[in-house]
């Protein structure tokens, strides 16, 4: 596709040879432009062919894109269609239209789908949270009036919704520790420090904790760093493995028996042959 700039600039530099003619693809006006401008030094004394490539020059500059279009890129927007000029118009009103219409955002300011299971599964907690405040609000003021089982029973609702909440732990403990029950004090100032819980200054100087501060317990909990330890495993209160004497009865249901008891993990594959042979040798 011709540029009438780039013609100018040949045919103000270049015109005495004809070279904006080539470029325009006119080779014959090209060889006429070099035909002239040998002839005007022998006949004239100085290139004629200067001043019309100068000449050109001005014409193509002033000339409008369109006309200039029409004539040196007639492959590329002559299509035969009498009607295409007029169908390139409607073209270019429409995409105006639409520019108006719907002006363009950059990628980053368009909205993007957002995941809604999570946002609605996230809604849904902090509502649920937000349902049970007020009995967090409730529980506090009924334990600023000394009504502690009413306390607890306010935050242990705040609990069956958020099970992590730190603060109603430490709440519920100091509630406990008021009424004497050093057990379920020691349970939920356990939870709490597992939950997050950190102050535990305040654990050795809140005024509300002062009765499980004095019991034998305390200085183990503390050096714990405020956990209770893990309880032992009970033993357990019957030998899974002693099996009663046959005397009578079916050999093959004392068996069985012992197949259950392995397939339930309560019996090593080991433990099972020893069992086994116990049977077979009573029998």
């Amino acid at each position: 596709m011709k540029n009438k700039n780039i013609a100018a600039i040949m045919a103000f530099f270049f015109g005495s040879f004809g070279v904006h003619r080539f470029y325009l693809g006119q080779v014959g006006m090209g060889i006429g432009m070099i035909f002239l401008f040998s002839a005007g030094w022998r006949m004239f004394g100085w290139p004629v062919a200067a001043i019309i490539g100068v000449i050109d020059a001005i014409v193509f500059l002033s000339m409008d894109q369109k006309e200039f279009d029409k004539k040196y890129n007639k492959k590329f927007f002559n299509t035969g269609d009498p009607d295409y000029e007029r169908k390139r118009e409607m073209e270019r009103e429409r995409y105006k239209n639409m520019r108006r219409t719907r002006p363009e955002r950059p990628d980053f300011d368009r909205k993007r789908p957002e995941p809604q299971k999570t946002t609605n599964r996230r809604q849904t907690q902090r509502q649920k949270i937000a349902a049970v405040s007020p009995f967090k609000a409730s529980g506090i003021k009924k334990f600023k009036e000394y009504e502690y089982e009413g306390a607890i029973k306010d935050f242990e609702k705040v609990l069956e919704v958020n099970p992590r909440d730190v603060a109603v732990h430490f709440n519920i403990a100091c509630a406990y520790s008021l009424m004497e029950n050093a057990e379920k004090a020691f349970d939920h100032l356990d939870k709490a420090v597992s939950y997050g819980f950190s102050d535990f200054d305040r654990i050795r100087t809140h005024d509300a904790l002062a009765f499980i501060r004095v019991q034998k317990e305390f200085e183990t909990f503390e050096q714990n760093k405020f956990q209770l330890p893990q309880q032992r495993l009970e033993a357990p209160k019957e030998d899974l493995l002693s099996t009663p004497a046959i005397t009578s009865g079916d050999l093959l249901e004392q068996l069985n028996k012992l197949g259950e008891l392995r397939k339930k993990g309560l019996l090593t594959e080991d433990e099972f042959t020893v069992q086994k042979k116990k049977l077979l040798a009573e029998k």
